[in-house]
């Protein structure tokens, strides 16, 4: 057990970081941050921030010595780098964890092996020519069918690197864009719904599981998260204890993301996994007893896992840099959005990420909207978001 007072550490700077550094500093511990690139959102609130590339193999060594326990904030952190630290420091979930949920072919390859649901699959390797490279994409996709899905095998997340191939006419397209890289072709979902479970597990083998999130996508980015997920009992039970047995049998310490589809047959088929903590659960930060930032501390200091119970129904917002002004002018500063039609009302939380600049499809904070129905939570939430905009 690594008990309060002592020192975590956090590979990467953004906004999963800083709510993991004020949720351990809540509880007595100390953060420091590793960045390439600073000053971070995390490293503002965190006792130190170190800024160096994360294959900088002695800046690495240096941060895991301070280090009694080093986690993630998101999965592209370079694994093969980390292997310096494993003897330095514990590295929770482990490297291994990491490498496998970073690349989609390792994660999906992973998933079949273990025989968990998912979509239908082929994977394309890289190739050292555009002839070879149109050649392989094209059997790949014929081998998955039409429609599908074609997705890099590395550094996705927000729907980046990836695109929809729904006829033979689109098929040009995904040549021209993914031809001689390293891809997994997916047979397209039709889903009735997405939803998630994020899930904890300590070394001890503790599991926890919060409450089924459903998820409403708008471009790629999530826009809307619903909880409880409006979708029959028996599906969100069977959703939880799928998760639960995907953080066993990848010898999870930490907190895992699950992203899955629900079918109209109330079939359950995993999409994705994110070691760490994940977009979709920022309401357990006002509407759970254990935030998932708190529990990523418990999970990877060997702590009792704390309580998931979800106190009402609730709708997380992500707020988008596409709600500042943002017209083009060399002295014009981006005009705030309209806080006070959050601020001003009582069963709506605002948490803003301390990020320098908005930008378009940049995530810079949230807002959580607590109800006695969801429907009703929901409603109000869309009505805030459309009016936040709006300057006051």
């Amino acid at each position: 057990m690594i008990i309060p007072g002592k020192t975590i550490g956090v590979l990467g700077g953004g906004q999963l970081g800083r709510m993991l550094a004020q949720a351990a500093a809540q509880m007595g511990y100390h953060v420091h941050i590793f960045e390439p690139v600073g000053p971070s959102p995390a490293g503002e609130v965190a006792r130190k921030e170190v800024n160096a590339p994360y294959e900088d193999l002695a800046a690495l060594r240096a941060f895991a010595a301070e280090c009694d326990v080093v986690t993630y904030e998101f999965e592209n952190v370079p694994a093969a780098p980390l292997r310096e630290i494993e003897g330095l420091t514990r590295l929770q979930p482990h490297r291994v964890v990491l490498q496998t949920c970073q690349n989609r072919s390792r994660e999906k390859n992973w998933l079949r092996g273990a025989g968990f649901p998912h979509a239908a699959f082929a994977e394309v390797p890289a190739a050292g020519n555009h002839a070879a490279g149109r050649a392989s994409l094209i059997a790949g996709i014929r081998e998955v069918g039409l429609p599908c899905v074609v997705k890099t095998a590395d550094f996705g997340y927000d729907g980046k690197g990836q695109l929809k191939v729904m006829g033979e006419e689109e098929i040009d397209a995904a040549v021209a864009r993914f031809a001689g890289q390293a891809v997994v072709i997916e047979r397209f979902v039709t889903f009735a719904c997405e939803v998630s479970v994020v899930v904890a597990r300590t070394a001890a083998g503790e599991v926890r599981a919060y409450p089924v999130t459903e998820n409403i996508h708008t471009n790629h980015i999530l826009d809307f998260s619903i909880v409880p997920a409006r979708i029959a009992p028996a599906v969100a039970a069977a959703a939880e204890k799928l998760a639960c047995a995907i953080a066993e049998k990848i010898s999870l310490v930490g907190v895992l993301g699950v992203e899955m589809f629900v079918t109209p047959a109330g079939e359950i088929l995993v999409n994705e996994l994110a070691p760490r903590t994940h977009n979709s659960g920022h309401w357990t930060l006002d509407a759970c007893a254990t935030s998932q930032f708190e529990q990523q501390v418990r999970a990877i200091c060997g702590l009792p896992l704390g309580a998931v119970t979800l106190h009402s129904p609730v709708v997380m917002v992500n707020i988008l840099g596409d709600v500042w002004d943002l017209q083009p002018g060399l002295d014009r500063t981006p005009t705030e959005p309209a806080w006070t039609a959050l601020l001003s009302r009582p069963n709506v939380r605002l948490h803003l990420y301390g990020k320098a600049s908005p930008r378009s499809g940049r995530k810079m904070g949230h807002f959580t909207v607590q109800g006695n129905e969801v429907e009703t939570a929901l409603t109000q939430a869309k009505a805030l978001k459309s009016g936040l905009a709006k300057v006051t």
